[in-house]
């Protein structure tokens, strides 16, 4: 089935409202890596500072926004094509699931993908910890890519590794004034929800209004994900992403 070319217009007509939460993983050290190269909380501050005047500004929407939120939209040049995202020097996006199970499936796949496709890279011994934290959002231009006109192209947009659709349809979104597009996980078994969040101004708080704390246990068996609070269990072997072809180099 062919893709239609949306145009900017078209788009406008099929935008829709959208709130509520979405979630996305960072790694733990975002807070304490600094710590290691000083003394005291105070040089830790200054050097943050240094640190923090060495960075590109941010894009005057983003100003309000905690660090976490607004750092996807900080950094013009991208070092390669993502699902919304062109490379190059392309408008930043924040992705994030709407489950905190599917923020991780992401993150264990790729996470999963870079040891695989660096065959010399051991295995790391001990867990990787990350942050998963909950942002809160709110517009009126969303797009949802799950439901009618945008559903019957389902395989283009959830494509393992071609983004040529998606990434099509985000240039013209970006030129309609979308804020938000709706599409479902590839990588989590669930089939859970995404969202690729394309301006500041659909953040409905300045900050993440939760966090949780995520270990991950990566082997050549697969990633087991584990949150102590709430307890939870998770479990992804490279069969669960076996849709991607990259998966298949799984013997190291």
């Amino acid at each position: 089935m062919s893709l239609p070319i949306w145009t900017p217009a078209a788009l406008q007509s099929e935008a829709r409202d959208s709130h509520g939460g979405c979630w996305r993983l960072v790694e733990a050290q975002h807070r304490v890596s600094t710590m290691k190269l000083v003394d005291t909380l105070d040089e830790q501050a200054l050097l943050e500072d240094e640190l923090e005047a060495t960075k590109p500004p941010l894009p005057p929407a983003c100003t309000h926004l905690d660090y976490l939120l607004a750092t996807p939209f900080r950094y013009g040049r991208y070092p390669g094509n993502s699902r919304f995202r062109r490379e190059g020097y392309s408008p930043g996006v924040f992705y994030a699931s709407e489950a905190v199970e599917t923020a991780v499936a992401e993150t264990a796949f790729y996470r999963l993908l870079f040891f695989i496709e660096s065959p010399a890279t051991p295995w790391p011994r001990n867990a990787l910890e990350f942050t998963a934290f909950e942002a809160r959002y709110a517009t009126t231009h969303a797009l949802d890519l799950t439901a009618a006109p945008f559903a019957e192209h389902d395989s283009q947009w959830a494509h393992p590794t071609d983004y040529s659709a998606c990434l099509d349809l985000a240039d013209a979104a970006l030129k309609a004034g979308i804020d938000l597009i709706r599409y479902r996980s590839v990588r989590d078994p669930q089939g859970g929800a995404n969202v690729a969040l394309l301006s500041c101004a659909c953040f409905a708080m300045p900050n993440p209004v939760r966090t949780t704390t995520w270990r991950l246990h990566l082997s050549n068996y697969g990633v087991n994900a584990i949150c102590d609070y709430p307890d939870t269990r998770l479990g992804f072997s490279h069969e669960t992403f076996a849709a991607d072809p990259r998966m298949e180099a799984v013997t190291r």
